[in-house]
């Protein structure tokens, strides 16, 4: 009698696996998978919307960067070129004087300095002589040339500005 139950539930079991194996697993159909399938989308649709809206927010700050930097330089009261513009005038000044609408900026005053000083601290930061990440990140792709035009323009900004007062 127990060999007969024990082959009748093997057969019953035996049964069962195959009519699974031939319906599909358990959660990969019917009720079950349509709601593992909604969660999907779900997650999917939430992260799209989260990394569509940190994008904005980055368009936003490059768009209010690149504001700043024409605005610093803009405000010279004299003739600066758009490499000077671009890399310089949002830390030192659309003048070189460090200052913006009476606040100090976050670079140093290079109105004033000499040419050959000028050039020789640009090489130094260039080179990492002088810490400061944001100066060697502008002037690493620079060639030499490009450093002594800076140097050159911005020892210039004395005589601009002497020829403006005259």
């Amino acid at each position: 009698m127990k060999n007969t139950l024990a082959i009748i539930f093997t057969v019953i079991i035996i049964g069962l696996m195959a009519y699974t194996l031939l319906v599909g697993r358990a959660f990969q159909g019917g009720e079950a998978g349509n709601i593992i399938e909604d969660m999907k989308y779900i997650k999917d649709t939430s992260t799209h919307k989260i990394t569509n809206e940190k994008q904005e927010q980055k368009n936003e700050d490059e768009e209010k960067l690149n504001t700043l930097k024409d605005k610093a330089g803009n405000a010279s009261t004299f003739e600066v070129s758009n490499e000077y513009k671009g890399k310089c005038a949002s830390c030192h000044g659309a003048d070189g004087s460090g200052m913006q609408n009476g606040k100090k900026l976050m670079g140093p005053q290079l109105f004033g300095q000499e040419e050959a000083i000028l050039y020789k601290n640009l090489v130094d930061f260039k080179a990492g002589r002088k810490e400061n990440l944001i100066m060697k990140g502008l002037l690493i792709n620079l060639e030499d040339e490009d450093l002594k035009n800076f140097a050159k323009e911005i020892a210039g900004f004395k005589d601009k500005k002497e020829a403006l007062t005259k």
